[in-house]
């Protein structure tokens, strides 16, 4: 049997169904594809495409501008990617640093607290505005509600987020709506 792919492995193997792409390609593409809700750091690109070549499941092409070199997905990597992708995703781990430091907000300076609850609700806002109008794009765009069910998770996710904020006690935030 062959050896199980990662989900940073695998999401790779899923942007290369559309073609080839580069690293640096590959990493910006994340960024905006899954970024939203899944993190992939450059040097994690670069060691699972080292991994994956190793292992047939993708083949590097020749280096192009700027020493790009594309890589492409291969039928073996197209299979390992379908028994990844149809196996059952692990459990959700949330790692949220607001929160972790909210845990301890006693030590936190009152104004440091306000101005840091201030700034990350605004870019929750701002992720918020940013999806609904991909939203409307693809939707006017004809993309089906099935196929963006994640964005619709994005909103939903950005929306209870800001509702949270919208509700801190008034003296974490020193007002009464932020």
């Amino acid at each position: 049997m062959a050896e199980r792919l990662n989900a940073t492995a695998g999401a790779l193997l899923g942007l290369l169904r559309a073609g080839p792409r580069s690293g640096y390609d590959l990493v910006a593409e994340a960024d905006t594809v899954i970024g939203g809700f899944w993190t992939i750091t450059r040097s994690q690109v670069y060691r699972e495409l080292t991994d994956l070549a190793q292992r047939g499941l993708i083949e590097r092409g020749e280096t192009g501008p700027r020493d790009r070199q594309p890589f492409q997905i291969t039928p073996p990597g197209r299979a390992a990617f379908r028994d990844w992708v149809n196996t059952t995703p692990e459990p959700e781990n949330l790692r949220i640093p607001l929160l972790l430091r909210l845990t301890f907000a006693e030590e936190i300076e009152p104004d440091e607290l306000r101005q840091t609850l201030a700034n990350h609700r605004a870019i929750h806002a701002l992720r918020l505005k940013d999806y609904r109008k991909l939203d409307l794009e693809l939707t006017a765009g004809g993309v089906p509600p099935e196929q963006r069910v994640t964005l619709a998770y994005g909103i939903a996710y950005e929306s209870a987020v800001l509702e949270w904020f919208d509700h801190l006690p008034e003296p974490l935030t020193g007002n009464r709506l932020l």
